[in-house]
């Protein structure tokens, strides 16, 4: 079967969550980004400009939040992954790629990870 390489981009959603290694960094929410590129199940010419049939964005953007709000994991990978899972089973999408940014050191702008999964892999 061939898959449409249409894609969604979400950049730098704003999250806060209670992350980090040390309990005292996880007590407090910080501040996190974000950036999710999906690839749904449908290509766009099979959508007939009908919402119903697409991969609302804005749900996902709400689940995403809704899913970082409710956790308290120790790494960023951690997260990132489970999000990514999470997403594959409660949206009609094939692949995903998330970017994960977490503002911590002091002289870095931002540290990262990215992962991606895909449905039958995750």
């Amino acid at each position: 079967m061939e898959y449409a390489s249409d894609a969604i981009h979400i950049e730098q959603l704003e999250v806060f969550a209670h992350i980090g290694v040390p309990d005292e960094e996880r007590s407090q929410p910080q501040r996190l980004t974000i950036s999710i590129t999906f690839w749904p199940t449908r290509r766009a010419s099979q959508m007939s400009d009908d919402i119903s049939r697409a991969v609302n964005y804005a749900t996902v953007c709400s689940e995403a939040r809704s899913f970082v709000r409710d956790r308290r994991d120790r790494l960023i990978e951690t997260l990132a992954d489970g999000l990514a899972i999470h997403l594959l089973g409660a949206f009609e999408i094939r692949r995903i790629t998330i970017e994960l940014r977490k503002f911590i050191l002091p002289d870095v702008e931002f540290v990262s990870v990215t992962v991606t999964r895909d449905r039958s892999t995750k």
